[in-house]
């Protein structure tokens, strides 16, 4: 399971995930970020970016204020739908964990 690090109320850096295998095809395809409480209720489900299409297929979400208002473990995933109507997600396989720590301001 891999890892993404980010402080309370950060809005950088961007989340980038390579998807797997790399002959995926994003040409014209649109793509969500989602995140949830770990084992909880959804609490982000947004437009990301394709960095790119093809080769090795590229993901992106850029945090918004209130993404990162909450410390706490969260579990996220890259939805794709493709130009053809299909849903994959990405990872296939259990999620990206999200840990966002407390940092020295008050909450």
């Amino acid at each position: 399971m891999e890892t993404f690090y980010i402080k309370r109320n950060d809005t950088s850096p961007a989340i980038r995930y390579a998807l797997d295998p790399a002959t995926v095809d994003l040409t014209g395809a649109t793509v969500r970020f989602q995140m949830r409480a770990r084992n909880g209720a959804m609490v982000l489900d947004a437009a990301a970016a394709i960095v790119t299409a093809t080769g090795t297929p590229t993901v992106q979400y850029g945090w918004q204020a209130l993404d990162t208002a909450a410390a706490g473990l969260f579990e996220a995933e890259f939805r794709v739908l493709y130009s053809n109507g299909t849903v994959e997600t990405f990872p296939n396989q259990g999620f990206i964990v999200i840990r966002i720590s407390e940092d020295v301001r008050p909450a």
